[in-house]
């Protein structure tokens, strides 16, 4: 008798450890069973992937969705609902909402939320901060807690811990890898004059490349002295890859589509406060750093920085108008250009954007596509072309900053977990989302 599965996707080309090749996936109780000919087998449910590339389930662990306090410019629903649209199957959510997720009670409130109306597996940053890092071995073994973010620079209240005696006390209290914004805060201050009224060309001189390179030397020294494990948010500079490069050991990197795409000044004399995001869009030769950080391996995962505002918001005068642009929705089209044009290959591009998660953070049953593995697929199609457009962004802002940029690959399907919950740019099965479990945690 034929073997039966819940689901099983047919005939597309799976792209995991393995390499790439011609196979289907079967799932049974929202895991993947095998990987391999299932020609004589049977499902309850069968997607056709036929001229499709199935990729593991792609992980965005930079987003943030603004709920609670920020809901007019997006919410868990809203911002969960993109990132299924653009193939994302699980979002690791910042601590920067108001209230700040900085106790246990905020982190509950925020699963609560999120249960029954998030459409991907998620999960939740603790901030650290001056008051609560003593508590922060309890609070980074919460459940839901993918856990501790520090914000170095960059960010208002409690949340900021600019100085050396701040950070040194989050990472002794924390045993699980500490994820920072990574920006120095002094730098900063002195430079804010420079900011030219209506002029967001100067938004890359105020935060120029020595704030982030001096930042980083000092979180490194830090984790290092004190033995350990850190991970560098949205690394925007040339001088930052090379030395990272060298501090593998302790140091993981993230770096965004945004900072792999646009260029300063041209993005922002195009787009003006949609270019407008912290660390800043930056010139080529940055760009071409980043690039090499990407080719030579020096970056670990490919995150969003998933950050909306209103076009109103936007629209004030610099330097007024507030840093973040949306993301989520665009990250796996994005990249597939870049795919496309020879940038990457489709194998980097999947250890970028799960295989990458799961080391770094170490997520319990997600990243690779194996046996025993949560069913977490991006089926793409590498073919597809498309052009992005405000109009088509599920996010509560509306807008992309990619707007126009005609691409060539598109996510078709979003399996979470044996569900399918997107298929041809529609929700199919919505609000399925359950938290993300991490190894460091099972037992807690």
């Amino acid at each position: 008798m034929a073997d039966t599965y819940d689901l099983i996707v047919r005939g597309g080309e799976v792209v995991n450890h393995a390499g790439r090749g011609l196979a289907d996936v079967g799932v049974r109780d929202g895991r993947i069973v095998v990987v391999g000919d299932l020609s004589q087998a049977s499902a309850g449910e069968v997607v056709d992937a036929t001229g499709l590339a199935v990729l593991p389930g792609v992980i965005d662990t930079q987003v943030h969705f603004r709920e609670p306090g920020l809901e007019w410019k997006e919410d868990l629903e809203t911002g969960s609902r993109a990132a299924a649209l653009g193939g994302v199957t699980a979002v690791f959510e910042m601590p920067n909402t108001q209230p700040t997720t900085t106790d246990p009670e905020a982190l509950a409130d925020k699963l609560t939320r999120a249960k029954g109306r998030m459409h991907t597996d998620h999960a939740f940053y603790v901030g650290g901060t001056h008051d609560n890092a003593a508590q922060l071995g309890e609070l980074e073994r919460l459940p839901g807690c993918c856990g501790v973010k520090v914000f170095m620079g960059a960010s208002t209240g409690t949340l900021l811990v600019p100085d050396d005696p701040g950070v040194e006390a989050v990472l002794r209290h924390v045993n699980r890898r500490a994820t920072f914004h990574s920006e120095d805060e002094y730098r900063l201050t002195e430079r804010r004059p420079l900011a030219r009224e209506g002029d967001w060309t100067s938004h890359e001189e105020v935060r120029d490349a020595l704030t982030a390179i001096r930042s980083t030397e000092r979180l490194v020294g830090i984790a290092r002295r004190l033995g350990k494990r850190i991970h560098v948010l949205h690394v925007t500079t040339a001088e930052e890859i090379e030395f990272l490069a060298a501090h593998k050991d302790v140091a993981t990197v993230e770096i965004t589509p945004q900072h792999l795409t646009l260029t300063a000044p041209e993005a922002y004399q195009r787009l003006k406060g949609l270019a407008q995001m912290n660390p800043p869009i930056r010139g080529a030769a940055h760009q071409a750093g980043l690039w090499r950080g990407i080719r030579e391996g020096v970056a670990d995962v490919l995150g969003s920085d998933h950050a909306p505002h209103t076009l109103e918001e936007k629209a004030r005068i610099y330097p007024a108008s507030p840093s973040g642009m949306p993301g989520v929705q665009t990250l796996v089209p994005v990249m597939l250009n870049h795919v496309a044009q020879g940038r990457l290959t489709l194998e980097r591009f999947v250890d970028l954007t799960s295989a990458g998660a799961q080391r770094v953070f170490g997520i319990a049953g997600k990243g690779r596509m194996a046996e025993g593995w949560d069913a977490d697929l991006t089926l793409v199609d590498l073919k597809a072309r498309r052009t992005l457009r405000h109009a088509d962004m599920a996010t509560r802002s509306g807008w992309t900053p990619f707007d126009g940029m005609e691409i060539t690959g598109w996510p078709v399907a979003t399996i979470v977990r044996g569900r399918v919950v997107m298929r041809d740019d529609e929700i199919v099965l919505p609000h399925a989302g359950e938290p993300v479990r991490f190894q460091e945690t099972l037992a807690s």
